[in-house]
């Protein structure tokens, strides 16, 4: 995009930027960027720093916990097509960002995904009641389908993540899914078909994060 700005990723100025901005209410905050982009680089970074800052004030919640289970998306398309939007369930993501928000309970339990099995593990993540900052990371927090801006709704505000190269996005990539049982062929195979049809999509609605960072290096 044409003069935009875009920042450079800084853990310490970026958890600073939240503690600035908690109240007396829950700040949820997002991390959006393409497959291999590092979000959730970024957002143990920011909560480490948090936790230096202010201990126990931060907890990651993945948007990837709402992955369907490999059992619902076998009989179609979706199997060969997976981290496509369809095959996440995003009103059980938004209902549980809105629970997280609202922060009436002691403590809110999250699912999360496990790649070593490749499926989603119900109540993995504890987010108790007296942590003032929940940061979710995904690829379609900036999505304009009306089930993904009820995401977008319940974020105070959402981090657009680039890498520091395509090259090197795409072979981080590779390597994730490499390190996760598949062969360097298959690996690659599905990073530059559905992975990267869901990265251009991903790409597409930048111009509406509230921040844009580049990693400098990893």
């Amino acid at each position: 995009m044409t003069g935009e700005t875009v920042l450079p990723v800084e853990p310490a100025v970026l958890a600073a930027r939240l503690l600035d901005r908690v109240a007396a209410g829950r700040l949820v905050v997002g991390i959006c960027g393409a497959p291999g982009s590092g979000k959730s680089t970024l957002a143990a970074a920011v909560v480490a720093e948090l936790g230096l800052l202010r201990p126990g004030s931060a907890v990651v919640v993945p948007m990837d916990g709402f992955h369907l289970a490999a059992s619902v998306i076998a009989g179609d398309d979706r199997a060969a097509r997976r981290g496509a939007p369809d095959t996440f369930d995003p009103d059980g993501y938004a209902a549980l960002l809105e629970r997280l928000r609202a922060n009436v309970d002691d403590v809110v339990y999250a699912p999360e995904y496990r790649r070593e099995i490749e499926d989603p593990v119900a109540g993995a993540i504890a987010v108790p009641r007296q942590c003032p900052i929940v940061i979710t990371e995904g690829n379609y927090l900036l999505h304009p389908a009306p089930a993904w801006t009820r995401v977008r709704g319940c974020l105070d505000e959402v981090w657009y993540l680039t890498a520091p190269s395509e090259e090197l996005r795409v072979e981080r990539l590779v390597q994730r899914h490499e390190r996760f049982g598949k062969t360097p062929e298959h690996a690659r195979r599905h990073v530059l078909g559905s992975d990267q049809k869901n990265a251009e999509l991903v790409a597409a609605h930048r111009g509406s994060a509230d921040l844009l960072l580049r990693w400098p290096g990893w």
